[in-house]
């Protein structure tokens, strides 16, 4: 088994669409039937999706942590340093290799691991 989608909901789909682009997501922006227009983006056959919140919400869900594989670590955390990225824990040296964590504007962590 994979994962193929994870969609998050966000008060401000654009700038969130815009902070996970620096991760190296590429979106498009549409909307399916009668849904609400959101932004999607595959990678390697996984799509995250961005939607605005739904009615029924008041903030996104923040306990959602993420995890990515990314190639040049080092590189890709000092250009997150100059943006809207929370750095939370600085490059470590784990059991599972080099790892980092971010956080994003609705507070949700993504492990990010050097591949």
């Amino acid at each position: 088994m994979k994962i193929n989608l994870l969609v998050i909901r966000t008060s401000n789909p654009e700038q969130l669409k815009e902070q996970y682009e620096r991760l190296g997501f590429e979106f498009d922006y549409h909307k399916h039937g009668n849904g609400p227009f959101h932004y999607s983006a595959d990678s390697n056959g996984f799509v995250l999706e961005i939607y605005p919140l739904s009615k029924s919400m008041e903030k996104a869900d923040n306990s959602l942590r993420l995890g990515f594989e990314i190639k040049n670590l080092k590189s890709k955390i000092n250009e997150l340093k100059n943006s809207d990225w929370k750095i939370l824990s600085d490059i470590k040296e784990t059991e599972w290799g080099l790892v980092a964590l971010i956080q994003d504007l609705d507070e949700r962590k993504i492990e990010l691991k050097n591949i």
